[in-house]
C-alpha cells in the first residue's frame, strides 16, 4: 500500500511539475504586461509585479490600431470557419448517408490530407492565388482555407453515431437530403458544430505563414502578422508593449476555448469511439 501510495505522490508530482512548465509562458505574458521595462529585466522569474500598471495596454491602444486588425482578423476567421462548417458537413453527411462508387478512397483521400505538411502545398497554393489576382487581398488567404480533412472526418465519425433509420424514414415520408440535414441531422450534431467551429476559428486567428505570403499591405494585416511589425517598430525592447499586445491578441480564442472544451472534448471522444 505504502508504495502504491509513493508511486501515485510522484506521479502526482510530475504532473504538477509538467503542469507548471507548460503554463509558465503564460504566467510570464500575463505578468510582465503588467509590470515596467524595469521589472521585467531585474526580476524575470517573479510571477507577480510589485506595483502593477495598466500602463502598456493604454500604450498599446494609442500607439496600436489593434482595432483595424481585429476587424481584418476576425472576417478572415469567421468566414474560413463557416466554409470549412458548411463543406465538413454536406461531406460528412455525404460519407455517411450515400453510397457510391470509391466513397472510401475518397474519404481516406481526406484523411491522408492529415499527414502532408504544409511547407508541401505553400508554393502550388501560392502560384494558384497570384494567377487569379488574389495577391493583397483577405479572400486570398481565405480560398486555400475552406475545406478541412480534420472537420470532415470528425463531422462525418459523429453522424456515424444517428441511426440510419431516421435518414431512411424521412425520406420516406418525401423530405429531402437538404431539409434532412438542415432540419434533422444538424440539431443531433449540433455540440460536434460548436465544438468544431472553435478549433476552426482558433486556428485561422493564430495563422501566420500564410497570411505573411498573401498579405502585402499593412492595412490588409492580421493580428499575428502586425505583432511583430509592432515589436520592431518599438525597437525590439519594449517587451511589456509586447505582452500587453499578445495578451489582447489571445483574449477572444483563449475565451471561446475555455467556454466550449467541453464540446471539444467530447467530439474527439466520439471520433475515437466510433473508430
Amino acid at each position: 500500500m505504502k508504495t502504491n501510495v509513493k508511486k501515485e505522490l510522484l506521479g502526482h508530482i510530475f504532473l504538477i511539475l509538467s503542469l507548471i512548465i507548460c503554463l509558465w509562458p503564460i504566467i510570464f505574458l500575463l505578468s510582465a504586461s503588467f509590470k515596467d521595462l524595469n521589472q521585467i529585466f531585474q526580476y524575470p522569474l517573479n510571477p507577480l509585479p510589485e506595483n502593477p500598471t495598466w500602463a502598456n495596454y493604454t500604450t498599446v491602444l494609442e500607439r496600436f490600431p489593434i482595432f483595424q486588425f481585429t476587424g481584418n482578423t476576425f472576417f478572415i476567421a469567421i468566414t474560413v470557419t463557416l466554409f470549412k462548417i458548411i463543406t465538413s458537413l454536406l461531406a460528412g453527411f455525404g460519407f455517411v448517408y450515400y453510397r457510391f462508387k470509391g466513397r472510401e478512397f475518397l474519404f481516406n483521400s481526406m484523411v491522408l490530407t492529415f499527414f502532408i505538411p504544409m511547407s508541401v502545398l505553400i508554393m502550388p497554393n501560392y502560384l494558384l492565388i497570384s494567377s487569379i489576382g488574389l495577391l493583397d487581398t483577405a479572400f486570398g488567404v481565405i480560398l486555400v482555407e475552406m475545406v478541412d480533412g480534420m472537420g470532415i472526418f470528425l463531422m462525418r465519425q459523429t453522424m456515424r453515431s444517428i441511426p440510419k433509420s431516421i435518414f431512411e424514414s424521412a425520406i420516406l415520408e418525401g423530405a429531402s437530403p437538404l431539409y434532412i440535414l438542415w432540419h434533422i441531422i444538424m440539431p443531433l450534431v449540433r455540440p460536434s458544430i460548436i465544438s468544431i467551429s472553435i478549433m476552426f476559428f482558433i486556428n485561422a486567428w493564430n495563422e501566420y505563414f500564410w497570411p505573411l505570403l498573401i498579405l502585402k499591405s499593412k492595412s490588409e494585416y492580421t493580428l499575428a502578422l502586425a505583432l511583430p511589425m509592432f515589436i520592431s517598430a518599438e525597437g525590439g525592447s519594449e517587451w511589456g508593449l509586447a505582452m500587453a499586445l499578445a495578451v489582447l491578441t489571445s483574449l477572444l480564442p483563449f475565451i471561446l476555448f475555455i467556454i466550449c472544451q467541453k464540446y471539444i472534448l467530447n467530439t474527439f471522444i466520439q471520433a475515437g469511439v466510433k473508430g
